[in-house]
């Protein structure tokens, strides 16, 4: 388990653990002020999120390597939930990083970690494109120094372009010192340094320029007190848990999602897949804790566990050194921390939002097919337009609805024929139901209420010409079938008897068969008509076909009339 001390470091990688430990700790600094400052409240909240929000996931996730920070799409959420018309908006942004711990804790103990493979591939390019989009426009007035106005990012997007004249020189400058030493050093090997690197540059750029400019670049310390301690706990305000609700679950579902996709890139220490549950408990524990120490709700980073991973680190030791580096920075350099500069940190947010845009993963959507192309529009448009804790509850919704229409689609009727040898081939059905034959139909995919109408539609028609003939329907693997299905046989049941022709089944399932009997098509269509599977595969479906055999010997049969 992660709380079991023995799996926190092995001293064959004490050494590589510390460096990475190192390496993070100074790195989240200064990304935790950026998600602070993305969120729209106090940038500290980012990072006290960072520093408890990682440790207090480190005891339980199996995953040994999975950082669980401040993540971009948490940061906008939070940004998009109002806390700011709250009586005490930090103590509500504390609440509700506590409430979306407990919602995490709750979903890993229910093990809905099986849930999440359910949220399509569509849903996911278009909110994680859109995030992305979201931080760049969301962080424009921070990296010009102009305070845009209007509804959504959008329109203060607008509306900044539209007064390009009350834009801060200086502030420009900054932000665009620090985007341009990330980009160059980035992939050298400052690597994730490179960060801090570009900030404390961009910073000490501000504080030089504040000495020749008439408006003074912000910092930090112009936001808030920066405290040479560590902050104390604080219980969660009772009274914000309605309001808080929506914007709660929302965080917790981005970060089952996104935790998820982490994980399962990560294995566990005894080297077997990760278990998603349990990492959700681990993300609730680390918001728990972030929350009753003033920080963000936090989830499954890519990039800080990409970066633990590039610095060698091998067990959890890592995060315990990390949060201890940031303890000792919080403790020691407060009065450095404090000169850091908004554009600084808006152009590191700038950088973060264009690498999350991945052309290749929206392009791979779009040959999906236009399902999949318009599921993925309609999520970025949302999400773009609409506050993100709604967004996401609406991609929740596409998802349902794009899993349940490629469910749907997914039914395909097979015509069976014996050959003379006894063996059995597949082939198309006819368009219409043939005289005097009898036709073997396998349906394959699910057969739930959805796929119903397009079951009928490759279904054999029924013509006046289609007497005397059987019809045998073979439900093999089938486990549910729902009232809109049985509804569909006794309605195709119905035209073979107007016809002098005749409906069976071969049902393998007695769940099936009790299906079949609410919907009163076992009462309707005889016990003659029904045939029970069993573990002798094609058994039953023989004694079908044979019987349809004699009762096409037995009646008379009467050659087409002429027209």
């Amino acid at each position: 388990m992660g709380f079991d001390p023995r799996s926190w470091f092995s001293r064959k990688t004490l050494r590589r653990d510390l460096v990475a430990g190192l390496t993070l700790g100074v790195e989240s600094v200064p990304d935790g002020l950026a998600q602070g400052l993305l969120s729209g409240l106090n940038p500290l909240a980012g990072l006290y999120g960072h520093l408890f929000g990682m440790v207090g996931a480190a005891l339980f996730t199996s995953s040994a390597l999975m950082t669980v920070q401040v993540t971009g799409a948490m940061a906008l959420i939070v940004s998009d939930a109002g806390l700011e018309t709250l009586a005490d908006p930090d103590r509500a942004l504390y609440t509700l990083t506590v409430m979306s711990g407990v919602i995490l804790v709750a979903a890993g103990l229910l093990g809905a970690g099986r849930l999440v493979r359910f949220v399509p591939t569509a849903v996911m390019t278009g909110f994680v494109t859109a995030v992305g989009v979201n931080i760049v426009l969301g962080q424009l007035s921070n990296f010009t120094g102009y305070a845009a106005q209007g509804g959504n990012r959008i329109v203060k997007t607008i509306d900044l372009v539209a007064h390009i004249g009350g834009w801060s020189l200086a502030a420009v400058v900054v932000g665009t010192i620090t985007v341009l030493i990330i980009v160059l050093l980035q992939n050298t090997r400052v690597g994730a340094m490179a960060l801090v690197v570009a900030v404390f540059v961009g910073s000490l750029a501000a504080v030089m320029l504040d000495l020749w400019v008439a408006t003074p670049v912000t910092l930090l310390r112009d936001l808030v007190e920066v405290p040479g301690s560590l902050p104390a706990p604080v219980l969660p305000s009772l009274d914000d848990v309605a309001y808080l609700l929506v914007p709660a679950v929302s965080l917790a579902f981005v970060a089952m999602v996104q935790g998820a996709g982490v994980s399962s890139g990560i294995p566990a220490p005894n080297g077997k897949p990760a278990d998603t549950s349990r990492d959700f408990v681990g993300q609730g524990a680390g918001n728990i804790l972030s929350g009753l120490f003033r920080g963000m709700p936090v989830g499954g980073s890519s990039s800080g566990s990409t970066l633990v991973a590039a610095a060698g680190a091998r067990t959890r030791l890592v995060y315990f050194v990390a949060g201890a580096v940031m303890a000792l920075v919080i403790l020691l350099a407060s009065g450095l921390v404090a000169y850091i500069a908004m554009p600084a940190l808006a152009g590191l947010l700038i950088v973060v939002g264009v690498t999350a845009v991945k052309p290749a993963r929206v392009y791979s959507v779009i040959r999906s097919g236009p399902l999949q192309t318009v599921v993925m529009a309609v999520t970025f448009a949302l999400t773009l337009l609409i506050p993100l804790q709604f967004a996401v509850l609406v991609g929740v919704g596409l998802g349902i609805i794009l899993f349940v229409a490629q469910q749907s689609n997914r039914v395909r009727v097979r015509r069976v024929v014996f050959a003379d040898d006894g063996r059995m081939r597949e082939i198309d059905p006819p368009e219409r139901v043939p005289p005097h034959e009898i036709v073997v139909l396998q349906p394959y995919g699910s057969l739930f209420f959805a796929s119903a109408p397009t079951f009928e539609r490759q279904l054999p028609a029924v013509t006046p010409e289609s007497t005397r003939s059987v019809v045998i329907v073979r439900l093999r693997g089938a486990d549910e079938v729902g009232l809109a299905f049985v509804e569909v046989l006794r309605r195709y049941a119905r035209e073979l008897r107007a016809a002098d022709s005749s409906l069976k089944l071969v049902v393998s399932e007695a769940r099936v068969i009790r299906q079949l009997e609410a919907g009163g098509l076992r009462g309707e269509m005889g016990e003659a008509n029904i045939y029970r599977g069993s573990e002798w595969v094609g058994a039953a479906l023989r004694r079908a076909y044979d019987d349809a055999r004699e009762e096409l010997r037995a009646e008379p049969r009467e050659e087409p009339r002429e027209n």
